[in-house]
């Protein structure tokens, strides 16, 4: 999992127990433990909650946030790079068209 790591790094460099930050979110520690295992799947503004808690691009974690979305939905379909790339597209025509 992209966000996962990610915030298990961000709390190990911040020398946080898993209970510490859950704490601080208000939170049990057992589903930030799962959100840290990529077990849970938190929403945006939790998303943003964490990123302001670590001091962190908030940017950076709704980027691997989205990827994590991306990857679940898509797992196991055959044709995911044509998906994908047909996605990209549309959405390269949405942005130049506003």
């Amino acid at each position: 999992m992209l966000l996962s790591d990610k915030l298990k790094e961000l709390r190990e460099q911040a020398k946080q127990p898993q209970r510490k930050v859950a704490a601080a979110l208000d939170i049990d520690t057992v589903t930030y433990s799962k959100i840290e295992n990529g077990k849970y799947m938190p929403n945006r503004d939790f998303v943003l909650r964490l990123a302001s808690f670590f001091e962190c691009d908030s940017e950076q974690l709704i980027k691997l946030w989205l990827a994590d979305r991306i990857v679940k939905m898509v797992k196991g379909e055959q044709v995911v790079s044509d998906a994908m790339k047909l996605a990209s597209d549309f959405i390269n025509r949405q942005s130049i068209g506003q």
